[in-house]
């Protein structure tokens, strides 16, 4: 059985850090593209950054660059995903997913085979 377990959402101020942690069982943690994608109320579901299974290639969305960081820690099964510079418009649900699609292909969530429950993250102004 797949789980991915999301953590480390919450309230925060504009301005403020925030890391969310992502924790993967019942797969194959190393042979697994990440992604983490968010939904805010309305809209769809964007990707917001992906890391390929070495972690050598990293991919974000144009929103996030310079202000988020993603990475992996294969021994512990688990994903990373480094927030600065919060703005409000990051307010969203923050889903940690897993697919076996190479990196290099696994830019949309109808890539992606696994998905977490869901972490909020809410930014004030």
């Amino acid at each position: 059985q797949v789980q991915l377990v999301e953590s480390g959402g919450g309230l925060v101020q504009a301005g403020d850090s925030l890391r969310l942690s992502c924790a993967a069982s019942g797969i194959t943690f190393t042979t697994y593209t990440m992604g983490w994608f968010r939904q805010a109320p309305g809209k769809e579901r964007e990707i917001v950054s992906r890391i390929s299974s070495n972690g050598g290639s990293q991919f974000f969305g144009d929103s996030v660059k310079g202000r988020f960081t993603i990475s992996r820690d294969n021994a512990k099964n688990t994903v990373y995903l480094q927030m600065g510079s919060l703005k409000p418009e990051d307010t969203a649900v923050y889903y940690c997913a897993a697919t076996s699609v190479p990196a290099v292909l696994a830019d949309t969530h109808r890539h992606y085979n696994y998905w977490g429950q869901g972490t909020q993250v809410t930014v004030s102004s």
